[in-house]
């Protein structure tokens, strides 16, 4: 199934990918809150690297309507995952997210015909008789 308006379907798909990298972003800056209660708590490294990491994600939902911000914003799944070896219960909020992206990029395909490709807009239709 392809969408009758390639060119508007990619960017409702642009703007949903922007809101759950934001959601993203916003999700890891909790993480310091939960890691500073157990085990060594928070250090400086960690904090870093949960900051760069809300901040990239942020920067990435802007990326979305250029053509290399779908495969940043993909990447950036890999290490919000990893964040669970920070904090236990991002293994299951990491989880939900990639499964969230996981499933745009499916629909992203059905849709456009292309996960990671460019919005092509829709043939011209036949001229009525």
């Amino acid at each position: 199934m392809t969408a009758p308006d390639p060119v508007r379907a990619g960017r409702a798909l642009g703007g949903a990918g922007a809101a759950i990298l934001l959601l993203e972003g916003i999700a890891v800056l909790f993480v310091p809150r939960g890691i500073a209660q157990s085990g060594d708590g928070l250090t400086g490294p960690r904090l870093t690297v949960l900051s760069v990491l809300a901040v990239l994600l942020v920067l990435a939902s802007g990326l979305q309507r250029r053509p290399p911000g779908l495969v940043i914003g993909t990447v950036l799944q890999v290490p919000l995952l990893l964040t669970g070896f920070l904090g236990s219960a991002m293994w299951l909020v990491g989880g939900l997210f990639v499964l969230i992206w996981a499933y745009l990029l499916q629909i992203r395909k059905d849709l456009l015909g292309s996960a990671f490709g460019p919005v092509r807009s829709a043939p011209p239709a036949p001229p009525a008789d």
